[in-house]
């Protein structure tokens, strides 16, 4: 006999464990929270219970492994200044974009200007990388260079870097249902899990353009009017080495699972396009490195590295809140070793998951103090 919704729920911390009918897709993802699909399960609504509970008002916030800015949209959000450091350069455009106080009227002028001038056909179709030549029909490719070609002529060039690099994900050689983890170009004619009929690959990226670039603007204009006008950095960089600009009133996080995503080779696709530094050797607990003892070991030395370094720069008593599946109980030994006493920790269900994947999911919450 299955586990029951109730058997699920007992002893969970309710209030962090969302049904899909409480929490729906588009509210997860709202306005900037889809500039760019992002593997995760970091949600706007559990960071902003979490500054409720842990981060006193007009605070300062560190994330140290900020993904794709959920910690930093939500600060602006709840009214707290924040920065944010990840080690992907992808990572921190995409932040830098969301985060960024565009003027609204040079926005929605640059993206509609350089839409209206991929359309009449403009552009340079010159450049592509071996990987882009492979991974995107004729057409396609020769759509999204164009594009690429424009966007840097325009003082929101990032933001059209982003909806570039939206638009490359989807148009890439691959089945609609694998847009996550494709391993190699679909080039036939397929069965389509997701459609329930055969499907073919994506020939043309123009329709991705157009969409992303209106649905872009619209994103932005919906986050500016919710904003505070506090502050958020992006920091690109190792958390290990970097000089935090301390002092910090809390740490709120998700890390890197060990063994789980590579987080550049997800976003392969944008690093080809747009010529962006790739530190993946850098990358704490990468895909690549498996779970084998070593890599355990090395995760945990990493990690700890992190948090050493984020508690020289938290204020006396100072919070530590870190959200993550520990089933191979790491953390104790982190904690441990980043000088953080563990003050309480409490449990939520993940009740949907980014990606194909089946089962029950859970993260723990621990906060910790200096």
């Amino acid at each position: 006999m299955g586990i029951t919704q109730e058997q699920i729920y007992e002893g969970l911390d309710l209030d962090l464990s969302w049904s899909e009918r409480e929490l729906p897709e588009r509210e997860r993802t709202k306005h900037v929270h889809r500039l760019h699909p992002y593997l995760g399960k970091y949600v706007p609504q559990l960071v902003e219970e979490l500054f409720r509970r842990h981060v006193p008002a007009r605070a300062r916030v560190l994330d140290p492994f900020a993904g794709s800015g959920t910690t930093l949209v939500q600060a602006l959000e709840s009214g707290l200044d924040s920065t944010g450091v990840d080690i992907a350069a992808f990572n921190c455009l995409l932040m830098s974009v969301k985060t960024h106080a565009h003027n609204p009227f040079g926005l929605e002028h640059d993206l509609r200007d350089a839409l209206a001038r991929f359309e009449r056909g403009e552009g340079d179709a010159t450049g592509a990388t071996p990987y882009v030549r492979r991974w995107f029909a004729p057409a396609a490719r020769e759509q999204l260079l164009r594009f690429r070609s424009l966007a840097g002529e325009y003082e929101h060039a990032d933001v059209l870097r982003v909806v570039l690099t939206r638009a490359a994900r989807s148009a890439r050689r691959t089945t609609h249902f694998d847009l996550d983890f494709p391993k190699a170009p679909q080039t036939e004619p397929y069965w389509c899990h997701k459609h329930r009929r055969e499907c073919r690959p994506v020939e043309h990226a123009e329709h991705f353009i157009r969409r992303y670039t209106l649905d872009t603007l619209t994103r932005l204009k919906e986050f500016a009017r919710v904003r505070s006008r506090r502050s958020a950095a992006v920091l690109h960089g190792d958390a290990r080495e970097l000089d935090l600009p301390g002092p910090f009133d809390a740490v709120v996080t998700s890390p890197p699972y060990p063994g789980l995503i590579d987080y550049h080779e997800q976003h392969r696709y944008a690093y080809e396009l747009l010529g962006l530094d790739d530190l993946r050797e850098r990358e704490i607990g990468a895909a690549a490195r498996g779970t084998s003892k070593a890599s355990l070991t090395a995760y945990v030395d990493g990690i700890s590295e992190v948090f050493t370094s984020c508690a020289g720069v938290l204020k006396p008593r100072g919070r530590v809140v870190i959200v993550v599946n520990d089933r191979r109980e790491l953390y104790p030994e982190i904690l441990s070793r980043s000088g953080l006493t563990l003050e309480q920790s409490y449990q939520r269900h993940v009740n949907r998951r980014t990606g194909r994947r089946a089962g029950e999911y859970f993260e723990t919450v621990l906060v910790a103090r200096k």
